[in-house]
């Protein structure tokens, strides 16, 4: 077994890494208990991140020749800092490379893309229930905004109020 803090290549996600990806978002929404929420397909991966203007970006975290981890981000933009940001959408460690400092590379390797990008901040959400990556996150300095709320606008509701019209 390998030791704490063991290290691994991160590297930028290819086109020819959109199946493992996918497999890799699989595992976290089976982690999450979320499976049935899966709809992407790799033709959507490849378009959100390889298209002439990405939506997102990715890496993956390898040791040896196994991809270990991934993280999923985008830009976001900050109106009160007047600076953009980074968005972690989705992190994930496969559970036996769990406990072993991988996840910390993760986030380390993305703080530093933040900074090299003139980033204002870094954030993400977690599920109240994911104790470890909770306790990862506050060993990094992260600390919750638990005055905010995230809302989510989806499926029928989404298509509703787009479907509004204005009044004239």
């Amino acid at each position: 077994m390998s030791s704490p803090n063991e290290s691994v290549r991160i590297e930028t996600a290819t086109r020819s890494d959109v199946a493992v990806l996918l497999t890799l978002i699989r595992e976290l929404a089976a982690y999450e208990h979320m499976s049935d929420q899966v709809i992407a397909t790799e033709t959507d991966l490849t378009r959100a991140l390889f298209s002439s203007r990405p939506e997102a970006e990715a890496v993956i975290a390898w040791r040896d020749n196994a991809a270990v981890g991934f993280a999923l981000y985008f830009q976001s933009f900050s109106t009160f800092v007047g600076r953009p940001g980074l968005y972690l959408e989705d992190l994930f460690v496969r559970p036996v490379y769990r406990r072993r400092g991988i996840g910390r590379q993760l986030l380390a390797h993305l703080a530093q893309l933040a900074v090299a990008r003139g980033c204002g901040r870094f954030e993400w959400s977690v599920l109240n229930w994911n104790k470890l990556a909770i306790g990862i996150y506050e060993k990094v300095g992260a600390s919750p905004m638990n005055e905010w709320t995230v809302y989510r606008l989806s499926g029928n509701a989404l298509s509703a109020l787009a479907s509004e019209t204005r009044p004239t």
